[in-house]
Formats: C-alpha cells, sequence, structure tokens
C-alpha cells in the first residue's frame, strides 16, 4: 500500500510540474488563439524575405491579390507584430530582431518627404506605387510600430527606430492657417496638400507623436490638437460620442491599438477608450436595429467598417451617427471580422459571440484566417477573396491588447509618448 501511495504522489506531481492538468481551450478560445496566430503569419509570411531587395521588409498591402503593392500602414502594423511574435512564441527573438532591423533600414534609406512616406509602395523596389500620396496617417502608423519595436528590443533596434523618428518634421504637414493636420501630399499637384484632419477620426496617434517629437523645432503643440471637430451625439437610445464622419469603426480603433486611453483624459475631460467603448455599442445596436433592410445583419454579425464588399473596397461602411445629417455612412450589408474583433478590448462578450458566429461560416477562414469581408444580401452568398493588412492588424495588435495589454504597457513606456501626452495636457482620470 506505502508503494502505491507514493507512486500516485510522484504521478500527481508529475501532472502538476508537466502542465498536463491544465483544462483544454474551449471552441471559443481555440477561435479566438488560431486568428490571433493566423493574423500574425499575414504579416510575417507575406513580408518581402529577400535580404539583397531594396523593398526588404515591406508587407503586402493585401494578399492574396495584388501581391506587389506594399503599404506603410501594414509595415507599422508588422512591425509591432514582430514583439508579439516572440512573446506568443510564433518566432524566436534573433528571428524578429533581424526582421526589425532590416525594416527600418528599408525605410531609413527610402525616398521621404520631411520624414513622410508614401501610402502606397511596390513591395520589391520601395518606389511609390502609382500616384499614392505622402501620408501622414500612414507615417504615423509606421512610427508607432518602429518605435514599439525599438522599445522592446532596444539597442540598435532603438536606435534606428529613433533615427526615423526624429527626421519627421510634423510642422511641415500643418495648414497654419487651419492649425490642422493636411491629409495627403501629391507632389506632382497643385496645391501639393489636399484634405484636412477636420473631423474626428482614427488620427489621434498623430497629435500624440508630434507633440512628442524629439527635435522641438518639428513638435506640434496643442491647438493642432484642439483644432479637429468633435461631433458629439447619440444613435437611438446609445449614450452620446464622438463620432466620426462615416461610423466606420476602425476609426474607433486605430490609434487605440498603441495608446492605452482607459485612464487617461484630454483637458476637456474626454476619455477617448470610453467613447469607444459607445462607439462600438452603438455600432452593434445599428445592425440590430437594421435586421430587416440588410439579412447579413443580427446581433452576433455586426461591426461595419472599411473593407471589401461586392463590389469592391469601401471606405463609406458604417453606422449611424455619421457626417452631419446620418447620411454619410451606406452599407450593402457587408460585415468585415474586423470590425467586431478589433474593439473586443471595448465590448469583450459581445465581441467573443461574433467571433463564435464567424466559425460557423463556411469559406470565410483561409490560410490567414478570416478573409475581409462577408455578405449574405444574395442568393448566392459573397465572401471577400483577399485578407487586407490594415483590418488584420487592428485584429493582431488588439487581441494582444485583450490578452495581456502587451502593446499598450509596452508602447506607453516611452518617454516621447509620455511627453507628447503631457504636452497635449491629457492626465490621470484620478487626479
Amino acid at each position: 500500500m506505502k508503494k502505491i501511495l507514493i507512486t500516485l504522489m510522484l504521478s500527481v506531481l508529475a501532472l502538476t510540474l508537466y502542465g498536463c492538468t491544465e483544462e483544454p481551450l474551449t471552441e471559443t478560445e481555440t477561435a479566438f488563439e488560431e486568428e490571433f496566430e493566423s493574423s500574425f503569419n499575414f504579416f510575417y509570411e507575406t513580408a518581402n524575405n529577400d535580404e539583397d531587395s531594396p523593398g526588404y521588409g515591406l508587407i503586402n498591402d493585401r494578399y492574396p491579390n495584388n501581391p506587389t503593392l506594399a503599404s506603410t500602414a501594414s509595415v507599422g502594423f508588422g512591425l509591432t507584430a514582430l514583439p508579439i511574435g516572440v512573446e506568443k512564441e510564433y518566432i524566436n527573438y534573433e528571428e524578429a530582431e533581424t526582421r526589425a532591423l532590416g525594416t527600418l533600414d528599408t525605410y531609413l534609406e527610402m525616398e521621404h518627404y520631411h520624414g513622410f512616406f508614401y501610402h502606397f509602395l511596390n513591395k520589391e523596389t520601395a518606389e511609390r506605387a502609382g500616384s499614392s500620396e505622402v501620408s501622414v496617417i500612414d507615417t504615423a502608423i509606421l512610427i508607432a510600430g518602429a518605435l514599439f519595436a525599438g522599445e522592446y528590443f532596444q539597442g540598435e533596434v532603438k536606435e534606428k527606430a529613433d533615427a526615423l523618428y526624429a527626421q519627421v518634421d510634423w510642422t511641415w504637414f500643418i495648414d497654419d492657417s487651419r492649425d490642422m493636420f493636411y491629409m495627403g501630399y501629391y507632389p506632382e499637384r497643385t496645391p501639393s496638400f489636399q484634405g484636412h484632419w477636420d473631423f474626428y477620426a482614427e488620427q489621434l496617434i498623430m497629435y500624440v507623436l508630434a507633440a512628442g517629437a524629439p527635435e522641438p523645432d518639428y513638435r506640434i503643440d496643442k491647438t493642432v490638437y484642439d483644432a479637429f471637430q468633435r461631433s458629439n451625439r447619440a444613435y437611438s437610445d446609445t449614450d452620446p460620442f464622438i463620432h466620426s464622419w462615416f461610423g466606420s469603426l476602425f476609426t474607433h480603433q486605430f490609434s487605440h491599438a498603441w495608446l492605452d486611453f482607459r485612464t487617461i483624459e484630454d483637458a476637456d475631460g474626454i476619455n477617448w477608450h470610453e467613447n469607444s467603448v459607445k462607439a462600438t455599442i452603438a455600432n452593434r445596436e445599428y445592425a440590430i436595429d437594421h435586421q430587416e433592410e440588410f439579412t447579413t445583419f443580427h446581433e452576433n454579425s455586426w461591426g461595419m467598417t472599411a473593407s471589401d464588399g461586392p463590389s469592391g473596397y469601401s471606405g463609406l461602411y458604417g453606422a449611424a451617427p455619421s457626417g452631419f445629417d446620418d447620411l454619410a455612412h451606406k452599407n450593402d450589408g457587408t460585415i468585415p471580422p474586423a470590425g467586431s474583433l478589433g474593439s473586443i478590448v471595448f465590448l469583450e462578450d459581445e465581441v467573443l459571440s461574433a467571433l463564435d458566429y464567424f466559425e460557423t461560416i463556411d469559406g470565410l477562414k483561409g490560410e490567414y484566417g478570416y478573409k475581409d469581408a462577408y455578405n449574405f444580401e444574395e442568393s448566392d452568398p459573397w465572401i471577400a477573396e483577399d485578407v487586407i493588412g490594415i483590418n488584420k492588424g487592428i485584429t493582431l495588435l488588439m487581441f494582444s491588447n485583450y490578452d495581456n495589454a502587451f502593446v499598450w504597457q509596452t508602447f506607453m513606456e516611452i518617454d516621447s509618448i509620455q511627453e507628447g501626452l503631457e504636452r497635449l495636457e491629457f492626465k490621470n482620470v484620478n487626479e
């Protein structure tokens, strides 16, 4: 009997030491982990990994179509993906560090205008793609990813990321007559600067980076942050919130992938995290309320945001409130999974229910997880062929933040980010 008891005790000890007593993942947890890893794989596997190529490290704008087109925003998400991959043990530290260094070298050697880069690039040559604009928001996403990678890897990666950041003259992209960022710069046009960031959208990250710029002459002040319009309205009986022009959910997600707004508010008392919670609730309620108009919409099929659709890519997918009269958004029943998944830090239970629903849709899952969108309005259901980098990016980063706040915690430790927030007069909500 004594020998049997000892054997049983050793067996229990072995199970504890080797983790064999861990509960198996639920179906929801399995779906979450699969989409997490698949989204990472998009950024690592579609990147140009030819070290002799001038486009080393550039990442597809979409896949599998248009394989030579890269986007600067995709690279920003991709640089952020590298440390995530290390922490999740998808790749090892050395692989990730090598990719980060090479990618930063590509941008440090690339054509730029006062530190700003083209929105779209040829993946092989690193040259401007078509008539793409020099983009302030895409550059900001790139810099966010670079600084995040630099904070994680330190050493030479940080040196190169800081050098990339230091060359950006944010004041060059400002319309001084309005104290407002332009949206794009086209060298061959007259005037070359086009559009303004005059309404709330995904651009909060720009102000923080620009206010915290290492070169004092390149910094903006708080008047630029204060200049864009904040339209505070409600949808139906949901709480009012500051909405974007088209009511697309990505506008309430992108800056939040890096910046942790949960415990800070600006000088006007705006908590942007809570604002995004309200926007997410309104988007879902809108889908529920419009089930009769769009059969694709329901309580687990929501998240209208810019994506591919049956007629091509549309940036108009969204929900009320939008514009000045709720007519700016245009829906056709298309739902992109990234719309809801990118809001997992804002509305956990409802997003996980949507995730469970996505698992039931035949053909939605491909090589890199859920395809960009689906639409069941016609007798022949439509599912996108492609995945799109920025939609995979917001899924990946928000999954990481939901998992353990890794991106938030690392990014918010960067000195220039804290300095930028301070110059814009953000303060802790408890102060």
